[in-house]
């Protein structure tokens, strides 16, 4: 007779402790090679790490107790400062790669003036971030993490099979992406039928994001997050979950480059104290047609996500995971 044995069910604090080691090793294999900037990849890799660390800890918080210096806040106030760095290195490359080349010599040369002001940026960025990083903030971050890694304390609710509470830990934040009136930017409504506004002229889109840029932004940091959490949890899901992350990644990544897009003028019109059309006119118009391209990229996602039954069945998905135990 052979006995089959079923492999223990994966609870809620099963998953609070992988997510939190796994990300939290990672941020820490990359602090000394961004400590003596040798590898912008390394700054990056950091910064992804302590994003997801903090999403593991914000989203597990229900079910966890950890030392006070671990807070969440605490790890937000760190990677924000590794954020600003890794801004100016992503700008700075942005120019160079993309747009440099396809300036006239005359722009090219007035582009190094913003070069040089950006390189004095990027030296103080770096003295703030290795100073972070050798603080007692970050120390005790690490310490308080690695403490109770050692000796894991949780709440009851930490106990609960996973599969019996996942759905009411993302739908809140789905529901918030979702609800966000970043959707609405571009659309009118009509009797309540929501219609989105098709074949602007690329005046209009730039209206509407010098209007509306704040909430496009804040929708692409919600969806970043959302993305975040439903990826601690693919394993527990199918195809149809899988392709919701991939939307909303993509939906992150539009957006993303479209604020870049936005915020590349902002800081060089700040460093020649004037609009870039003045020094850099080729340079605003490539920058003016990117973000009218994935203006046309970002509204089929749009009017997807503005139809009932889209996000009827993106909530159906979340209430369905695997009900098969994983071990």
């Amino acid at each position: 007779m052979t006995l089959t044995i079923k492999p223990p069910t994966k609870s809620l604090k099963d998953y609070a402790y992988h997510a939190i080691q796994q990300h939290l090793n990672k941020t820490l294999k990359w602090e000394k090679p961004v400590k003596k900037d040798e590898d912008p990849e390394a700054l990056h890799q950091m910064r992804v790490g302590m994003r997801r660390l903090r999403t593991a800890i914000s989203r597990f918080d229900l079910g966890i107790d950890l030392p006070q210096p671990a807070g969440e806040k605490k790890i937000g106030k760190i990677a924000r400062c590794l954020g600003n760095l890794r801004d100016i290195d992503v700008l700075k490359e942005t120019l160079e790669t993309h747009y440099k080349p396809h300036l006239p010599h005359k722009e090219q040369k007035v582009l190094q003036t913003a070069f040089d002001a950006l390189n004095k940026q990027r030296k103080k960025a770096l003295s703030k971030t290795q100073t972070t990083l050798q603080g007692e903030t970050y120390k005790s971050l690490k310490q308080a993490l690695a403490v109770w890694l050692n000796q894991p304390t949780y709440q009851p609710l930490a106990y609960l099979a996973i599969q019996q509470v996942l759905p009411d830990l993302l739908l809140p934040d789905v529901s918030s992406l979702l609800l966000h009136p970043g959707w609405l930017v571009g659309t009118s409504i009509v009797d309540t039928e929501i219609k989105v506004c098709t074949n602007w002229p690329a005046e209009n889109i730039e209206k509407e994001l010098t209007t509306q840029g704040e909430s496009i932004h804040d929708l692409r940091k919600q969806a970043k997050r959302v993305r975040y959490q439903m990826e601690l949890f693919s394993e527990l899901y199918g195809e149809s979950y899988a392709a919701y992350v991939a939307e909303v990644k993509s939906i992150q990544d539009i957006l993303g480059n479209m604020q870049d897009s936005v915020v590349m003028g902002e800081r060089l019109a700040d460093i020649f104290k004037s609009e870039i059309d003045v020094y850099l006119p080729t340079l605003a118009n490539l920058l003016k047609k990117n973000r009218y391209q994935l203006w046309q990229q970002w509204q089929p996602l749009q009017e997807r996500y503005l139809q009932a039954e889209h996000r009827h069945n993106f909530h159906l998905t979340i209430l369905n995971p695997i009900s098969t135990a994983i071990s």
